[in-house]
């Protein structure tokens, strides 16, 4: 299993400065969220990649269908150019919330899982360069020569997870097409994050869907999130124990409740603790 960190507030100067710590203490991934307007996620992260050298770097998670994907190809991939290949991208649907709602309206789900399957189709073509055209329902493209940036360093394409709602076939075959599963349950009044049990029946159904699919099971992440203490591992690895064993490959701290003005100290003393492996 891997580990990751998610800052759940801070600038780019506070992103730049924890990832090298994160680093430093034996943990594999540093992310940041992606607003509809606050610190700009992917300035966070190029900071971010500057002081590292080793850790993944990634957003957890961007809501892709207020995105304009060809903004995000370029902007992702520089970032994987610049990290030298460390670069995962987290997408999703995206929570209708305050944030988002006093700048755009909610077009609504079915069109938000339209947005986001095309955007993942032009994402990735764009990604593999050009010519690169697209007829969709909401985006169009025609080829272009014009200045087109550096294709991402890894191939075929930067690790891209996606948020799957189980047991919703439509939604976890998205995820299960691409490189990683960001588990949620919907359905009535089952809305909301995954138990063990959950995460275990949805990598059966990936591996068995991959496999229909003639798609590599070997690799394919399940990522978790929660909370663990800061200096005591083997309570830490008691917490992952029921994911690990239930299938899960990556294991987010993310503390979303710490205050703002609090939270350099929270992530400074959790980093430096290191990850959850009893030692």
């Amino acid at each position: 299993m891997k580990y990751g960190f998610v800052l759940p507030w801070g600038d780019a100067r506070t992103a730049a400065d924890l990832a090298a710590i994160a680093e430093a203490h034996g943990w594999d991934g540093f992310f940041v969220w992606e607003p509809v307007w606050g610190v700009d996620a992917w300035v966070a992260l190029a900071a971010a990649a500057m002081t590292t050298s080793r850790i993944r770097l990634g957003t957890m998670l961007t809501p892709l269908p207020r995105r304009r994907p060809w903004d995000l190809a370029g902007q992702s991939a520089a970032v994987d150019n610049l990290s030298g290949g460390r670069l995962i991208l987290s997408v999703g649907l995206g929570a209708a919330h305050a944030g988002w709602l006093a700048f755009e309206p909610d077009p609504g789900r079915r069109t938000r899982a339209q947005l986001l399957d095309e955007g993942l189709d032009v994402l990735t073509g764009l990604w593999a360069g050009q010519p690169f055209e697209y007829e969709g329902r909401h985006y169009r493209i025609t080829p272009s020569d014009f200045m087109p940036p550096p294709p991402p360093v890894q191939r075929p394409r930067i690790p891209i997870w996606v948020v799957g709602g189980w047991p919703a076939r439509r939604s976890m075959a998205r995820a299960a097409r691409y490189d990683g599963w960001l588990p949620n349950v919907v359905g009535k009044g089952a809305a909301g994050p995954a138990t063990p049990d959950q995460i275990q029946a949805g990598v059966r159904w990936i591996r068995d869907f991959r496999t229909m699919e003639g798609l590599p099971v070997d690799g394919y992440d399940v990522i978790c999130e929660g909370t663990t203490p800061a200096g005591d591992a083997a309570a830490g690895a008691e917490v992952v124990r029921p994911w690990r064993e239930a299938g899960a490959t990556w294991w987010i701290d993310a503390d979303w409740s710490v205050a703002r003005e609090a939270v350099r100290d929270y992530a400074e003393d959790r980093l430096r603790a290191g990850p959850p492996v009893e030692k």
